[in-house]
């Protein structure tokens, strides 16, 4: 998994690159909030605490929406897992996937 160390790899995230490029995601460190403009796919969003244990899953966050977890010390970008494997964890997570909102 890559890391998000400089700000060009922080602002930009997994932005542009098609599905395959996009490997097994991104970490970026010292983050709250992440936005999906110029994806080209969705993102299953994990936000991290301080020690790297999940606090928050956001699955299939499609393209030009805003997400975030004030308590979140990091967080992994991950290409959105197929339908069916989404309707399998959606039963598994009484969060779900459907928290994020489309922007005005």
């Amino acid at each position: 998994m890559r890391i998000a160390a400089g700000a060009r790899a922080r602002l930009f995230g997994l932005a542009f690159l098609d599905r395959g490029r996009a490997g097994a995601g991104l970490l970026i460190p010292r983050c709250r909030s992440v936005h999906t403009f110029a994806m080209r796919f969705a993102l299953d969003i994990v936000f991290l605490d301080a020690e790297g244990r999940p606090l928050t899953v956001r699955r299939g966050v499609p393209p030009c929406r805003v997400v975030f977890d004030r308590r979140a010390a990091a967080v992994l970008e991950l290409p959105a897992a197929a339908p069916s494997e989404q309707l399998i964890a959606a039963k598994s997570d009484p969060q779900g996937g459907e928290s994020s909102s489309p922007l005005p």
